[in-house]
């Protein structure tokens, strides 16, 4: 089967858990921005959690089914409509031949997360299938998605449960409480101490935890843009390059940190006051430009408990929805 993508959205593309193990070389990580939404989607239909899906931000695409599909939305509701009938979210989705799938609008969250059934039939560069955008590797063709792109998928064995489609979709009356995995409207973020952390100013590292930052136009997969008080450091040396990764909170000379995200470079030279803790970057892929941030410290130790409790979470939610799917989705 295969998807025809008639209008593209404002940023659409397919990304999985991203390319590791090739840093050293220089090639980012890349991979979902929100990975909890992208495993959960990948969970509905029965897919491995690290399959890849279509990753859509703000404005989503308009996409033609030619066949019957299991799909699964789950990420930011960005309003999306099946034959002009609103399309649940965070459950399978079994979706007629010849059927459209839109996006209406943003009403909360950034990114919305589609997984069908069998994943996109996409070549792995570098063991991953994501779209590396500024390399022009990986994904559909190393771009974001165009009008008239066909995504090929491939063949699933998920149990549709013998069901006959009378209307445009069918969807089981269970659903993932999307609640557990989105954030509210004011995020707190959670870090642990980077680096240099104790070179900033005590005056700088209290306005830090207290005050909220505000989420700049200038933002994208790469990094955030945040502003709020300007942080200060108390001595002015240059620093030689050292590795950063997803999360990571950097402070250039003009005091307006900027939070490292999915296609973040190897390294960098600005003195970083934080690491956003693993069990909250998935928070920071939905909140929207012109949205605030405030930020709240933990321990290491901390931070590995969240991570755990979280896993935890994820292998219970998998088991549930592994039951569902076998018992027959639609029953």
């Amino acid at each position: 089967m295969s998807l025809r993508i008639i209008k593209p959205g404002l940023l659409t593309s397919i990304q999985d858990l991203g390319r590791k193990g090739f840093q050293q070389h220089g090639v980012i990580v890349s991979g979902a921005m929100d990975g909890y939404s992208l495993r959960i989607a990948n969970m509905l239909v029965g897919n491995p959690e690290g399959e890849a899906a279509l990753e859509i931000t703000l404005m989503g695409p308009t996409i033609e089914m030619d066949k019957n599909c299991l799909i699964a939305i789950t990420g930011a509701n960005l309003t999306p409509t099946i034959d002009n009938q609103a399309a649940p979210m965070w459950k399978p989705i079994l979706v007629r031949k010849g059927a459209t799938l839109r996006f209406e609008g943003c009403k909360s969250g950034c990114r919305s997360y589609l997984s069908v059934a069998g994943g996109y039939d996409i070549p792995k560069v570098m063991d991953s299938k994501s779209t590396y955008l500024r390399a022009g590797i990986g994904g559909y063709l190393g771009r974001a998605l165009k009008a008239g792109d066909i995504l090929t998928c491939n063949e699933s064995s998920a149990p549709m449960g013998g069901q006959e489609l009378k209307g445009a979709f069918l969807s089981p009356k269970w659903f993932v409480n999307e609640k557990e995995f989105m954030p509210d409207r004011k995020p707190l973020i959670r870090f642990i101490a980077g680096s240099q952390y104790d070179q900033f100013m005590n005056a700088s590292k209290q306005s830090f935890e207290e005050h909220a930052f505000k989420v700049s136009n200038q933002s994208d997969r790469m990094g955030y843009r945040i502003s709020g008080p300007g942080l200060e450091w108390e001595n002015d040396v240059e620093l030689l390059s050292e590795a950063v990764t997803n999360g990571s909170i950097q402070v250039p000379p003009d005091g307006n940190p900027i939070i490292l995200l999915a296609d973040s470079q190897t390294t960098g030279g600005y003195p970083k006051i934080a690491q956003v803790i693993t069990a909250d970057l998935s928070m920071i892929a939905q909140i929207k430009p012109g949205e605030s941030i405030q930020f709240s410290r933990v321990t290491l130790r901390e931070a590995e408990r969240l991570y755990l409790q979280k896993e935890r979470e994820m292998k219970e939610l998998q088991t549930s929805i592994s039951l569902a799917l076998k018992n027959g989705p639609f029953t």
